[in-house]
């Protein structure tokens, strides 16, 4: 890939949306951009911000507390959808974990409350009475070139979130409970829109997923060099082992 490269990424909310490690994931990008001589650009957009639509190749939103998510749901619909939609047709990459996740579709129903989404996911999502859907998980997910890998991870949400006919899954449960415990499926997806339940961080334990967004993103078809990632293999067996693979 040439040297001139610079992989461009937009924090939305990153003041608020990070109780799950989700500097971790941004730190991830900017490590393996860094080790291959790649540029990495980080910006940010929070509350009452303007959002760039053409500003970034990947546009990053991670889990936060449920008052917190409220705040930026608002925000992220009335300031930041025409622009993050804009984005996503160029083709640049749109990433939410957890409840992140749950902003990139219609809406997330809280009790009789309801939050506004910005729609780019079909899907929907409710809270609902009962347990939480804890633990560790492992999913094989369906990505162009990256058909049946394995992402593991952690989920916490109290959320259960369906797909309409427009989305895709990110990928099948193997372990864990995925969108909402009972039809086998975990995230979404919808061109370079993707979202996930799956945090603690996810980048760290999946390092191929990292490469496969930073390639996506930067879109010029070119091939990342191959990096020393003894560690990265031992920590993604790790958490494969830890949801029972």
């Amino acid at each position: 890939m040439p040297e001139a490269s610079t992989l461009r990424v937009c924090a939305l909310y990153p003041d608020l949306m990070n109780i799950y490690a989700d500097r971790g994931n941004l730190l991830m990008l900017r490590r393996r951009c860094e080790w291959r001589g790649l540029g990495f650009e980080l910006s940010s957009a929070g509350l009452g911000d303007p959002l760039d639509g053409d500003a970034a190749d990947l546009y990053y939103i991670g889990g936060g507390q449920d008052r917190d998510q409220e705040r930026c749901a608002a925000d992220l619909h009335d300031e930041k959808r025409e622009a993050l939609a804009a984005a996503a047709a160029r083709g640049a990459v749109v990433l939410g974990v957890c409840g992140g996740y749950q902003l990139l579709g219609h809406a997330y129903q809280l009790a009789d409350e309801e939050l506004p989404g910005v729609g780019l996911l079909d899907v929907r999502t409710e809270r609902v009475e009962g347990p939480r859907l804890i633990g560790n998980i492992a999913i094989e997910v369906d990505l162009p070139g990256a058909a049946g890998a394995i992402l593991a991870g952690f989920e916490n949400h109290a959320g259960r979130t369906r797909l309409g006919e427009r989305a895709e899954p990110l990928g099948r449960v193997l372990r864990g409970h995925g969108n909402n415990g009972a039809d086998g499926r975990e995230g979404a997806r919808a061109g370079t829109v993707i979202g996930t339940y799956m945090h603690g961080p996810l980048l760290p334990k999946n390092a191929w997923l990292a490469d496969w967004l930073i390639t996506t993103a930067l879109g010029d078809g070119a091939a990342l060099a191959p990096l020393d990632d003894d560690l990265e293999r031992r920590a993604h067996d790790e958490a494969c082992r830890a949801a029972g693979l």
